[in-house]
């Protein structure tokens, strides 16, 4: 038997706090986000770090408060629409070491009530980022059609995102793999669900998931550039 790491708790939390989104209400509160959210989160991505490592060496499993992998509950709320204070979701993302320097795949964790899904690869990259994964596609073909379609990774994970209306410049409209070379998001994701987040072997589930993006995610790192 595995440890559990999150409880039902975390979803009620974040429920209430999407029905109460202000900073009063989160200052009463915030004992119980640090004992059903925060503490949790920070002890599970410890834990992962060695199952990350054996996936692949090149990826952070950063347990820091401030900085790491887990994302701040508080929204920045200077650029976009939404204005209230808090995100209603925790999410967790574990970056390659070269991600500060190069626009780079990552792996990624999204616990909301009714929102649940694992994620790899690379969002809105870079024009010149999505341009060199986009050759690499073009260049190796088979390669890409083994990691982005082999029963493995389809069993579990779907690719999506967004693309362009147009092929990207350069490509041949006639391309048999141009609606992969029109896409702006490489990423793919699986939804899970709350029984699985609160079981006892949600971190073997997530390690195996990651495992099966394995191709997927040495593919990207290889088009920008990175080791896998």
């Amino acid at each position: 038997m595995g440890t559990r790491y999150f409880t039902p708790k975390l979803f009620h939390f974040l429920q209430d706090l999407a029905e109460n989104n202000d900073r009063e209400w989160f200052k009463a509160n915030q004992e119980d986000y640090e004992k059903y959210i925060g503490e949790p989160a920070l002890e599970f991505i410890n834990d992962f770090a060695a199952p990350l490592a054996k996936i692949s060496p090149h990826f952070n499993a950063d347990s820091r408060k401030v900085g790491g992998s887990l994302f701040r509950i508080q929204r920045d709320t200077r650029f976009g629409k939404d204005k209230t204070p808090y995100k209603s979701n925790t999410g967790m993302q574990f970056r390659h070491v070269m991600a500060k320097d190069v626009h780079s795949p990552g792996y990624y964790i999204n616990l909301q009530p009714g929102e649940n899904f694992i994620g790899v690869g690379l969002w809105r990259p870079e024009t010149k980022v999505a341009y060199a994964i986009r050759d690499r596609i073009a260049e190796d073909p088979t390669g890409w059609k083994k990691a982005s379609r082999g029963k493995r990774f389809t069993d579990v994970l779907s690719i999506g995102g967004d693309s362009l209306i147009r092929p990207p410049k350069g490509f041949d409209p006639e391309h048999p793999l141009i609606e992969d070379l029109k896409r702006k998001d490489f990423i793919a994701s699986t939804k899970i669900t709350q029984k699985m987040v609160t079981s006892d072997h949600f971190m073997d589930d997530l390690a195996g998931t990651f495992k099966r993006a394995t191709p997927f995610m040495r593919f990207l790192c290889e088009a920008v550039g990175v080791n896998f």
